[in-house]
């Protein structure tokens, strides 16, 4: 169960000062990415750095790294113990996700961290992760309808409850692609704050950021990558003064083109989970501004050669179906639904049930074939890869699915030993 509030988790972590610097980044979509570009430039130039995004991949502990490393398992279950029992002996009562992000900043505080990266999981204002006081630069990137019976039912107070991570003194980036009512929004709640809010659209960066135009131009990235990259530099010129003062942020740009997000617009290959040679789309997208950005890339990228792709498919319940397969699902596609399984952490977060998203899709304009699978994502992914027959194959529609799939991947290529199935 999701239980916004800040209480319980200043309870837990009140005799555990916490020794490093924040940067905090809120938003519906692309704060993962811009944290991974912020950690992997500042590990990159030399500055200890912790990162903490919400939910994990593949398995629990991997949405903390230090040094763009996963931290140790071993460390992880300890000091989340620790976490734990305190919560028992003191009877917080504490979320799954304040324990999660207690466990996270002592890891932090353990590993020394100079920076930690920190992503909220929803909201903001009352998010766990809100508890951060020592903060270098808030970041807002891309806000969009999302978790509304806890954040509101408009664009408007979805932001407001966002912005609430904006700290009086504390330099803040938003994405400036956001929709205007999200931008008044913002600017209304940075003006009280009396801030300088640094407002960041792709469009300027060749006046004002002209080496990250370069590597624009030189990586082929599509608008909300620029935005999203964007973002993160801008957030790290303004933090590296604090904490490197003689380090340039143009000398680490040449590293960002290293940066990967797995589960986020990945290609993979299926080898010897299925037997398909040919790379497969991976990507998270769950929501309508997510589902939007697949869309465009598919295409861009994909449908030019050949016109119908193959989908992989599957849905957290409380999703509008419609709305989100419908942004890149294709009359001439077909489509195999499936589900994901239990979410570690996570017990309420449940799937759609794969015959109901059948019945959905099957109403969208000719569509070809549309086959569902239960919870057997193997069968799923062998019957399109066999439809496909070598043409475009996308996994799509939420990241648990996609966690699950890297996680059968990887439990394949250690079956199979060394040397089979990379991706």
């Amino acid at each position: 169960m999701i239980e916004l509030g800040l209480s319980r988790i200043s309870r837990l972590l009140q005799q555990t000062p916490l020794s490093w610097k924040a940067i905090h980044i809120a938003g519906t979509n692309g704060k993962g990415s811009i944290s991974a570009y912020v950690s992997h430039l500042l590990a990159s130039g030399g500055v200890r750095c912790g990162r903490f995004t919400s939910p994990h991949l593949i398995d629990r502990w991997d949405c903390i790294t230090i040094d763009e490393k996963v931290v140790q398992e071993s460390l992880f279950r300890q000091i989340e113990e620790e976490v734990k029992l305190r919560d028992q002996t003191l009877g917080f009562g504490a979320s799954e996700f304040e324990l999660l992000t207690a466990t996270a900043f002592e890891i932090f505080n353990h590993e020394r961290v100079e920076v930690g990266v920190v992503e909220v999981g929803m909201g903001g204002r009352l998010d766990a992760t809100n508890i951060l006081s020592d903060v270098l630069v808030s970041v807002i990137a891309k806000i969009g309808l999302d978790h509304q019976a806890l954040l509101g039912n408009s664009i408007e107070e979805i932001a407001r409850e966002k912005a609430g991570i904006l700290k009086p003194h504390t330099p803040c980036v938003v994405d400036a692609t956001n929709s205007t009512e999200v931008i008044t929004t913002l600017e209304s709640r940075i003006q009280e704050l009396g801030l300088e809010g640094d407002f960041v659209h792709p469009e300027a960066v060749e006046s004002q950021a002209p080496s990250l135009a370069r590597i624009f131009e030189r990586l082929d990235l599509l608008p909300h990558q620029r935005a999203n990259m964007y973002c993160a530099v801008s957030a790290l010129q303004l933090a590296l003064p604090k904490v490197r003062p003689r380090l340039d942020v143009d000398t680490l740009l040449p590293h960002i083109s290293e940066v990967k997000w797995p589960g986020r617009l990945q290609d993979i290959v299926l080898e010897p989970l299925v037997a398909r040679k040919e790379p497969v789309l991976l990507d998270g997208a769950h929501n309508a501004q997510s589902a939007q950005v697949l869309g465009e890339y598919v295409e861009r990228k994909l449908r030019p050669q050949q016109k119908n792709v193959t989908w992989v498919i599957a849905a957290s319940r409380g999703k509008d179906l419609t709305e989100l397969f419908g942004a890149f699902i294709k009359p001439g596609d077909d489509v195999a639904t499936t589900s994901f399984g239990p979410v570690d952490g996570m017990p309420w977060v449940k799937a759609v049930d794969p015959t109901e998203l059948a019945t959905c899709v099957q109403s969208f304009p000719e569509i070809q074939q549309v086959k569902a699978f239960d919870k057997d994502i193997p069968a799923a992914i062998n019957w399109a890869s066999n439809v496909a027959n070598g043409g475009p194959l996308v996994i799509a529609g939420s990241l648990y699915l996609a966690s699950d799939i890297l996680r059968l991947l990887r439990e394949a290529q250690t079956s199979a030993g060394p040397g089979r199935g990379t991706c």
